[in-house]
């Protein structure tokens, strides 16, 4: 069975920088994404990036472009998020997702089927 587990998050000044980490504890290889969404508080989920695990394409929502990184280690079923240059609008919980579709890289939190127990973003002003 694989489970999904976030680390990395905690609370940080604003314009600061937090790694985030999502560990999958068996084979992911028959999803071919992973995903970072994001809930703020009051908010509803909130797509953030996504990967392919084969050939590592990426796709980012508008609002953290440029800021954010995601990647992945596929030797270590890890993917991470790099986050830069962050906000107090960024403060959320970030669940990391595994699914997606094969030919695209899907923004829905509906395409993904398997999630992580989140872990708490606080970035302070």
């Amino acid at each position: 069975q694989v489970q999904l587990v976030e680390s990395g998050g905690g609370l940080v000044q604003a314009g600061g920088s937090l790694r985030l980490s999502c560990a999958a504890s068996g084979r992911t290889f028959s999803r071919p994404a992973m995903g970072w969404f994001r809930q703020a508080p009051g908010k509803e989920r909130e797509f953030v990036a996504a990967i392919f695990w084969n050939g590592g394409t990426t796709k980012y929502a508008d609002s953290i472009k440029g800021r954010f990184t995601i990647s992945r280690d596929s030797a270590k079923n890890t993917v991470y998020l790099q986050m830069n240059s962050l906000t107090p609008e960024d403060t959320a919980i970030y669940y990391c997702a595994a699914g997606g579709r094969a030919y695209f890289l899907s923004g829905s939190s509906s395409s993904y089927d398997l999630w992580g127990q989140g872990t708490q973003v606080t970035v302070s002003s």
